[in-house]
């Protein structure tokens, strides 16, 4: 398999920009975390308190229907990727507090125009499906 140079580039630990249709750039898998709802709505809650940490529970209690499991695994997935800053308290329990990073505060934009696009156009998006449901049953 020979690659292009953005297709090498895209794979360069120096910072270089992916592409997004080279079947090995981690571009995909960076949009596969970055693409669900609930990092849609744990970069909302976060960046609405930026620069202040919500602690775990408070995130919960927030993001409707995320059980903790999710949530700790969407949150894990957000630090991992630089984008989430995590503290945690030596109390018993612990108390475990979330942040936005400098990098993660330029998520919330994009995300942000995703959400409203899905919101204003979610009727036509569900008309459809059921255009789609009655053709086909």
């Amino acid at each position: 398999m020979t690659s292009s140079p953005t297709s090498r580039a895209s794979r360069s630990p120096d910072g270089a920009r992916g592409d997004l249709f080279d079947p090995q750039c981690p571009t995909r898998r960076l949009l596969d975390r970055i693409g669900t709802k609930w990092t849609s709505m744990a970069v909302k809650v976060l960046a609405e308190a930026s620069p202040e940490e919500v602690r775990f529970a408070e995130l919960q209690r927030r993001m409707a229907g995320i059980s903790q499991k999710m949530l700790s695994v969407t949150l894990q997935g957000l630090a991992r990727d630089g984008l989430v800053g995590r503290r945690v308290e030596a109390t018993v329990p612990p108390r475990v507090y979330y942040r936005l990073t400098p990098l993660g505060l330029t998520l919330e934009e994009p995300l942000a125009a995703l959400r409203e696009w899905a919101e204003a156009h979610m009727a036509e998006v569900d008309r459809a499906n059921r255009l789609s449901e009655e053709q086909q049953g």
